[in-house]
């Protein structure tokens, strides 16, 4: 490539950086944003009554329980608690303020059995756990439920948007109740699920849980971003797409199946080195071939042959799809034993992601394969000026994520 074109490639990446680093400086190093998942299981007990368990992510319940009621003592030494990573100093900051924390947690949470509202009672006391490293809470209640009810409803609007400390709040729910057991997901938009709903609704509620995930995690739509831009040809990108798939599916259910455990320390970097790398890939090409970037130079007969770099370049992604299954999968949050219900609910969630991904390849990739058709020149340009930026909005979340910014 001429020294002119390189020093432009150059001068577009400083500027792309300047910029990113400026809207990172104020973000999270979480592409994800500050969200929060509730867990409840319910189960049934004896003579119409209801037991459910919630586990609620500590720090918050604090924060908002201490906010709501105005209780300054609950929120100075659950707080410091935390702070101190003080387990046993966490729990009793919960019960010694128990009616505070309970009040907010039953305002916001019920669960109804023919049309009427059941009476919650705290069972034990409070207790303090973790789930992927973050502490959580444990709470008990014991729900008075009418006589005569075939069905429950169980709705939350625990940690709202109205607070201001999260946003986006789902509450995943698994059950044992009414002669039916699963798992249905709850949020602000549908903040109920009875165990009266068909099979097909709560197809949706995992199907949409997934789509949803994938458009609002940035970081997965920049690593699908960089994928395409980065395919020479339709076979490409079919290939990319299905290595990803393939791997991220294996490692999305052995961790929500509980069977493989990383934390989200190690995850979360490799996830934004994923993207830098594989929107680099292209980058490189544009740097070394410039307008014959696009170029593929097959070594072998076959509708799916790719010469070296289209191979190696598989491989890679499907390296990387591995670390982002484990992502996916710790944004679904579950990780309880074998069931085909649960089976079936990851399933359905892994297919709204799959959907949402196919999707945007059907919308980009042809607009991209226009563009090289009609001016080559200008194809390569743009695809480089997008794999630089998403390339350098990947290692500054690398950064960041390294260092727990």
């Amino acid at each position: 490539m001429l020294p002119r074109v390189r020093r432009a490639v150059i001068g577009i990446i400083v500027g792309i950086a300047a910029a990113v680093v400026a809207f990172l400086g104020a973000a999270p190093a979480y592409a994800h944003g500050f969200t929060s998942t509730v867990y409840v299981d319910v189960t049934g007990g004896d003579e119409d009554h209801i037991r459910t368990k919630l586990e609620l992510e500590y720090d918050l319940f604090v924060v908002s329980a201490a906010d709501y009621e105005d209780d300054d003592p609950l929120f100075r030494a659950g707080t410091a608690a935390f702070d101190a990573d003080d387990a046993v100093a966490a729990a009793a900051a919960l019960n010694t303020h128990a009616e505070t924390a309970v009040r907010y947690v039953t305002e916001r949470f019920s669960v109804a059995s023919a049309g009427t509202v059941c009476t919650p009672t705290r069972v034990g006391d409070f207790t303090i756990g973790q789930r992927d490293g973050v502490p959580y809470t444990d709470l008990l209640l014991d729900w008075a439920c009418p006589a005569g009810g075939d069905s429950h409803e169980v709705r939350s609007g625990l940690f709202p948007d109205a607070e201001g400390y999260v946003k986006g709040t789902k509450t995943i729910v698994t059950y044992q109740l009414d002669g039916h057991s699963g798992s249905a997901a709850i949020d602000a938009e549908h903040p109920s699920f009875s165990t009266a709903q068909a099979w097909y609704e709560r197809f949706w509620e995992f199907f949409r849980l997934g789509g949803e995930h994938l458009l609002t995690g940035i970081d997965h739509i920049l690593f699908l971003l960089a994928l395409i831009v980065g395919s020479r040809r339709l076979r490409e990108i079919v290939l990319a797409a299905t290595s990803f798939t393939l791997a991220h599916s294996v490692t999305f259910m052995l961790a929500a199946l509980g069977l493989v455990d990383v934390p989200g320390a190690v995850v979360e970097p490799i996830i934004a080195f994923s993207i830098a790398v594989v929107a680099g890939w292209h980058l490189w090409r544009v740097w070394r071939r410039g307008d014959h970037a696009a170029d593929l130079e097959p070594v072998g007969g076959g509708h799916l042959s790719l010469d070296r770099a289209g191979w190696i370049r598989l491989g890679v992604v499907f390296c990387f799809g591995l670390v982002h299954g484990l992502g996916f999968a710790g944004a679904l949050g579950i990780n309880e034993a074998w069931s085909w219900t649960l089976l079936w609910s990851l399933l359905v969630f892994n297919i709204g992601i799959e959907t949402v991904q196919l999707a945007i390849i059907a919308i980009v990739f042809p607009l991209l394969f226009v563009l090289r058709r009609r001016s080559p020149k200008l194809g390569t340009w743009a695809t480089g000026v997008v794999s630089a930026g998403v390339s350098v909005m990947g290692l500054v979340w690398f950064v960041q994520r390294l260092v727990g910014a």
